[in-house]
């Protein structure tokens, strides 16, 4: 399978030992996890997700594509992002992402989304790809909305975060709905 995709500004690579560190300086971080069941990590908490991550890329059938988010100008790792195939028999999928806050606000969040989706319909001729944010979180929605998705509703207390029980929005959108916009 594709292991690199390339934007104007972005590159998506498969996550490689050794970026444990980068991405532990910004998994490390209370506001990147805020909206999130995980976190902030400790050191040994991001190697631990780095080892699973490259133990689901060697399985047969892989349901998991983690790619590192890379800034072309500069060559540096600002994030992480994936596509689990959920069910192949109805054809749809989940993408997520998490950014360096210091590469907030810049669209590398929404590149990344964008190129997740045309890889989940182009490779694996999904029908259905989605996403789910914490209803707070109005930069990930901006984002969802960028990347060509719909809102479809909110999910009431549907994941325990830290700071209790956590409302989800839920955006997906649908192949014909990506190839009209593509």
């Amino acid at each position: 399978m594709k292991a690199m995709m390339i934007s104007g500004r972005i590159i998506l690579r498969e996550i490689v030992e050794m970026d444990w560190l980068d991405i532990h300086t910004y998994a490390s971080q209370p506001e990147v996890s805020r909206f999130q069941p995980w976190g902030p990590n400790t050191e040994e908490d991001t190697k631990t997700f780095v080892n699973q991550i490259l133990i689901e890329a060697k399985m047969k059938p892989r349901t998991r594509y983690v790619y590192a988010i890379i800034e072309k100008n500069t060559n540096r790792l600002i994030g992480s992002c994936e596509l689990i195939l959920r069910d192949m028999r109805n054809r749809s999928g989940v993408i997520a992402y998490i950014i360096n806050p210091a590469y907030w606000g810049k669209g590398y969040a929404t590149d990344a989304a964008k190129l997740l989706i045309k890889f989940g319909f182009n490779e694996f001729k999904l029908h259905r790809i989605f996403a789910t944010c914490d209803a707070r979180n109005i930069g990930s929605s901006k984002v969802l909305k960028k990347s060509g998705m719909t809102l479809e509703g909110k999910m009431r207390e549907d994941l325990l975060i830290k700071d209790g029980w956590r409302d989800s929005f839920l955006y997906s959108i649908l192949e014909h709905e990506w190839k009209a916009r593509s």
